[in-house]
């Protein structure tokens, strides 16, 4: 099984995944895992005038699985 799963993401003012949800799905367990693995990561903050500001962004996550041998 492989292809992508695309998120579609609030990253907080402390660079943090607030919230993500899934726009394209591939498989429900491969969907939560997209999701588990956004909510890891850290980002610069969006800002706005200097000030750190929430920002929705899309993130594609591709995954390729192969049968274990």
């Amino acid at each position: 099984m492989q292809g992508v799963v695309e998120l579609l993401a609030v990253v907080d003012t402390d660079g943090s995944i607030r919230h993500a949800g899934v726009i394209r799905s591939l498989d429900p367990d491969l969907d939560e895992q997209a999701v588990k693995a956004a909510r890891q990561w850290q980002f610069t903050p969006g800002t706005r005038e200097g000030t750190p500001v929430p920002v929705v962004i899309g993130i594609e996550l591709t995954f390729t699985l192969r049968p274990k041998r």
